[in-house]
């Protein structure tokens, strides 16, 4: 049997009325799902803010651990009302939340937060709410099963903070698991390491979980239950009357996920593209038992008339310009370069170069560590090193973009009317997308006039 994977974000779990709707949307499925469950909203912050704090003040452990019950607290007594069910649901989450709090006194005691003890408090937060929804699920008679990562052997690299999963480990754990013909609840976010470790899959994180059991379990489809109207044309705060899209392909949905569409972790469609699992997003708040996607993400590749299908922005870019006369014909530069940031752990967004100069693109956060990174290098073809914190990263997606002729230049004609200086362009490495830099300080307005110039009157 095919199952459903439905990923339910903390979107979905802001108050105690938001349960309701999940419940209701897990009702209206008529085939036992398996269902990846995040964080209520705004605990993983909570539990961020607070374990810095509790390595300085003791006091902050007992703050945090009633914190955390009493908001898991409230949405139990709200929908268990039999006092034995409800008893019982209330001990286990204490059982939990006191099992975090030895962490937490080790962090205190040892004045230090390593890795490995960051990723399993981060975790808890995921652990409490798929615990606090199979608890409901039972008492409204839904048969339902928890199940952790850890103890179905959802396999990650071992990297802490943003693991990466080990798809064909983790299928020969999971694929004969979930043989039950009743519900079983996941928390999504985490996973384990070979050597038994609790590592983070990183912000978003419960989207890939959802797409990797998927891909173990051979899913009919991944289900993702959103409070924003699935894929738009562009950032409603933006631009006015940004258009809905009714399809993405993979890659489509990839490039706008990594470049601020901020609906997916950019890992999402990864374990799906082999398998053509699709992605269907639906609206939590919309009701009725019959509900069609906003969103189907799949391997089939749409070309639009017009290309384009969503114009995207990042913000948080820095850019390193190296003056490097010769780069074309030089060896070595760009590997010594390449493996000075790696070592770092810092991920190169994208190099563009020329024979006069190399621009790397990185996180913004990373930007001042990168340029002093490479001046120690010492390198003597390089004859200066600048270092930009103010740019936008613009980026025009759509299948059919390296056939189609003509779009780059409606696109930078229209940028150009504005008085826009495009500071750096990247065409051809994707063939889903066009990339552009310009300032941030004319970001907006970019986004505006490209948008207009292919979605006007749509």
């Amino acid at each position: 049997m095919n199952r459903r994977v439905v990923k339910f974000g903390g979107s979905n779990l802001k108050s105690r009325e938001d349960i309701l709707r999940v419940i209701t949307a897990i009702k209206n499925y008529h085939e036992p799902i398996v269902i990846v469950v995040s964080a209520l909203y705004g605990v993983t912050d909570r539990l961020i803010k607070s374990v810095s704090k509790v390595k300085r003040d003791k006091d902050a452990i007992d703050i945090i651990l009633k914190d955390l019950y009493n908001s898991h607290r409230r949405i139990a007594l709200k929908y268990i009302k039999d006092p034995d069910a409800r008893n019982e649901t209330l001990s286990k989450l204490k059982q939990r939340i006191e099992k975090l709090g030895q962490y937490l006194l080790g962090i205190h005691c040892l004045e230090d937060i390593p890795n490995c003890a960051d990723d399993m408090l981060l975790s808890y937060g995921e652990r409490l709410s798929s615990l606090l929804l199979e608890s409901i699920l039972r008492y409204m008679k839904i048969e339902s099963k928890e199940l952790l990562p850890e103890k179905i052997g959802l396999v990650t690299d071992g990297e802490y903070g943003n693991a990466t999963i080990d798809l064909e480990q983790s299928k020969k754990n999971i694929r004969n698991i979930f043989s039950e013909n009743i519900t079983y609840i996941i928390p999504g976010f985490y996973g384990i390491s070979t050597e038994y470790r609790i590592t983070t899959l990183g912000r978003g994180g419960s989207d890939y979980s959802a797409s990797a059991i998927a891909y173990c379990i051979d899913a009919s489809s991944v289900d993702i239950w959103k409070d924003v109207s699935g894929f738009l044309s562009a950032d409603p705060c933006v631009v006015k009357h940004p258009v809905s899209i009714k399809e993405l392909s993979y890659n489509e949905a990839a490039e706008l996920s990594y470049f601020g569409a901020r609906i997916f972790h950019p890992l999402t469609f990864e374990p799906l593209l082999g398998k053509r699992i699709p992605v269907r997003i639906f609206d939590i708040n919309k009701e009725g038992k019959k509900q069609i996607p906003l969103t189907v993400i799949s391997n089939k590749g749409t070309i639009k008339r017009s290309v384009v299908k969503s114009v995207a922005y990042l913000d948080n870019i820095g850019v390193i310009k190296l003056g490097t006369p010769g780069i074309g014909i030089k060896s070595n530069i760009l590997n010594q370069i390449i493996y000075q940031i790696s070592k770092l752990g810092i991920n190169i967004k994208t190099i563009i170069s020329s024979m006069t100069s190399m621009n790397i693109l990185v996180s913004k956060s990373d930007l001042n560590k990168c340029c002093r990174e490479i001046a120690a290098l010492n390198l003597l073809t390089i004859d200066s090193i600048k270092c930009y914190d103010n740019s936008s990263l613009i980026a025009l997606v759509g299948e059919g973009m390296d056939t189609r002729r003509g779009i780059a230049v409606r696109a930078f004609k229209a940028v150009a009317e504005k008085n826009v200086n495009i500071q750096l362009i990247a065409s051809g490495s994707s063939r889903v997308a066009i990339y552009f830099l310009v300032s941030r300080k004319d970001r907006t307005k970019t986004i505006r006039a490209v948008h207009d110039e292919f979605f006007a009157g749509k």
